[in-house]
């Protein structure tokens, strides 16, 4: 049986519209991705921290209706769980602040094995933040060499850009790691100062790297391997959140590698990308018109209908 790992970090979003809070809802791009994935009865394994506090027993309970594993993630009692107030614009684009107060000490678990086959989802800021780095490399590169299959969304956004310099070596190892590497465009134009998939692609071979999924938002999909040059349209659609679009989008990619025959491995055909990337837009799409941070609870049951 495959297991799927997402590590990244923990937050309560707080969401407003029009200067005023419509809600409240776990959040983290890893996080988003695992709900999304339970919610599809895939039974995710969540690996991350958050406090013993009302916002961590919130975020708790919440996981586990919504059939996510949460055996390692570490509780931690000294400091709080993080908070983002999310501001949403009128085309559903958010812009955050953030509020953290954590101990000096996290991620203190005892890790799960990965083996061949499973699928590690890891990225975002958790993946280059020197406070939990250490033992999250540890858990990846033992991954790596067991066989597990990595998928690594950078998701770096503009603030941390001063800090580039710093985190640019962790971020080249996580790609040197990772058999595809799923990111935006802003993400490249942030990380490697690239305007196009064919030179962020250039840039994920030069660093150790694989397969490149490159995300346009409306402009749509390019997947790039050794041997293809994909492209695929999104659909036109008015937004009301893009909260949790791309982590919705990790969530179907994974889902249809998940149920691929065999060991899970980068598909080799136009048709099997074709099936899997129409998959993951339909994960974003449904995330895109509501105000949650996840595909909605009978998702499946309209994909299927479909």
């Amino acid at each position: 049986m495959k297991n799927i790992f997402c590590i990244g970090e923990t937050v309560l979003d707080i969401i407003f519209t029009d200067k005023v809070p419509i809600g409240a809802k776990p959040g983290g791009s890893m996080l988003n991705t695992s709900v999304s994935l339970g919610r599809a009865g895939l039974q995710p394994i969540l690996i991350s921290d958050f406090g013993q506090d009302a916002a961590g027993d919130l975020i708790h309970d919440a996981l586990r209706e919504n059939g996510v594993d949460i055996r390692y993630v570490d509780r931690f009692t000294e400091g709080k769980t993080a908070i983002s107030l999310a501001f949403l614009d009128e085309n559903g684009n958010a812009t955050y602040t953030f509020y953290r107060q954590f101990p000096d000490k996290r991620l203190t678990i005892r890790f799960p094995e990965a083996k061949k086959g499973d699928i590690v989802l890891f990225g975002s800021f958790y993946s280059i933040d020197h406070d939990v780095r250490q033992p999250l490399w540890k858990f990846l590169l033992k991954a790596k060499q067991k066989g597990a299959f990595l998928l690594y969304d950078p998701n770096f956004r503009k603030p941390h850009i001063k800090q580039l310099p710093q985190f640019s070596p962790w971020i080249m190892e996580n790609i040197s790691l990772a058999e595809i590497t799923r990111g935006s465009a802003e993400d490249f134009l942030h990380i490697f100062d690239v305007p196009d998939a064919v030179s962020a692609y250039k840039e994920i071979i030069d660093h150790g790297g694989n397969t490149l999924i490159y995300t346009k938002s409306k402009e749509g999909v390019e997947v790039l391997t050794d041997e293809l040059h994909l492209h695929f349209p999104a659909p036109e659609i008015a937004p009301v959140s893009t909260i949790g679009a791309g982590d919705a989008f990790n969530a179907g990619l994974i889902y249809s590698l998940f149920h691929l025959p065999g060991e899970t491995r980068i598909p080799a055909s136009e048709q099997v990308w074709k099936k899997i990337i129409t998959t993951a837009v339909e994960f974003s799409t449904n995330v895109c018109l509501n105000v949650d941070n996840y595909i909605s609870t009978n998702f499946l049951q309209k994909l299927d209908d479909a």
